[in-house]
C-alpha cells in the first residue's frame, strides 16, 4: 500500500501548485476583466435552467467567476434558486434565493441567504447544482479549493441516487487537458465559461 500513499501525496502536491497558480491568476484579472465574465456567466443561464427547475448555485467571493448576474438571470427565468448556509462542521445547509436584498454577511467573508433554512438534504432536489472550482479538465474532473463542502454536497447527492447536472462556473483558461485526480473525485458534466457551456467527459 506504500505506493499509493507516495502517489497520493505526489497528487496531492500537484493539486496544491496548481490551485496556487490558479488562484494567483485570478488575483490578476482586473475588475473590467471580472465583471465582464460574470456578465457573460448570466447569458448562459437560458441553456442552465428554466422555469420551475430547481437549481442549486453558490454567492461568488473575491475573484471567484461572479455568479450575482447569474442568481438574478436564474430568477428571471422563473428557476427556484438554492443557496448554501455553511455549518460549524463544513458541511452545507440551503435556503432559498430571494434577491440581493435578502442576503447578508456570513462567516469567512461568506454571503448567506435569510430565509428558512431548508436541510442538507434539500440540494437533492436540484435539477442543475453549480460547484465553485478553480478548473476542470475535458474528463470531467474538477480541481475544487479543497474545503471539501461540495464533497459532501455531491456524497449526498451519489447516496440519495440524484443525478442532476452537475456544473462547475469558471474563467475561460480553467478549462484545462488535465487535473490531478484522485480516486474520491467524482466526475461533472459541463463546464461554464463566459464563452458558452462546454459539456464535458
Amino acid at each position: 500500500m506504500h505506493g499509493d500513499r507516495t502517489h497520493d501525496d505526489h497528487t496531492h502536491n500537484e493539486k496544491s501548485g496548481l490551485r496556487t497558480r490558479l488562484l494567483t491568476e485570478r488575483r490578476a484579472l482586473t475588475a473590467e476583466e471580472r465583471t465582464a465574465a460574470a456578465d457573460r456567466l448570466a447569458g448562459h443561464a437560458g441553456e442552465l435552467a428554466g422555469a420551475g427547475a430547481t437549481v442549486a448555485a453558490y454567492v461568488s467571493v473575491g475573484a471567484e467567476p461572479g455568479t450575482r448576474p447569474l442568481l438574478e438571470a436564474l430568477r428571471a427565468r422563473g428557476a427556484r434558486v438554492l443557496l448554501p448556509v455553511l455549518l460549524a462542521d463544513n458541511d452545507l445547509d440551503w435556503a432559498e434565493y430571494a434577491g440581493p436584498g435578502a442576503l447578508a454577511p456570513a462567516g469567512r467573508g461568506l454571503l448567506e441567504p435569510v430565509g428558512p433554512r431548508l436541510g442538507p438534504q434539500a440540494v437533492t432536489e436540484a435539477a442543475v447544482v453549480l460547484l465553485p472550482g478553480l478548473a476542470v479538465d475535458r474528463s470531467g474532473l474538477r480541481l475544487g479549493r479543497g474545503g471539501g463542502s461540495y464533497d459532501r454536497v455531491l456524497d449526498r447527492l451519489a447516496r440519495a441516487g440524484a443525478r442532476p447536472v452537475l456544473a462547475v462556473l469558471l474563467y475561460e483558461h480553467e478549462l484545462l487537458e488535465r487535473v490531478p485526480a484522485e480516486p474520491h473525485d467524482r466526475l461533472v458534466d459541463v463546464a461554464v465559461l463566459p464563452s458558452g457551456v462546454r459539456e464535458l467527459g
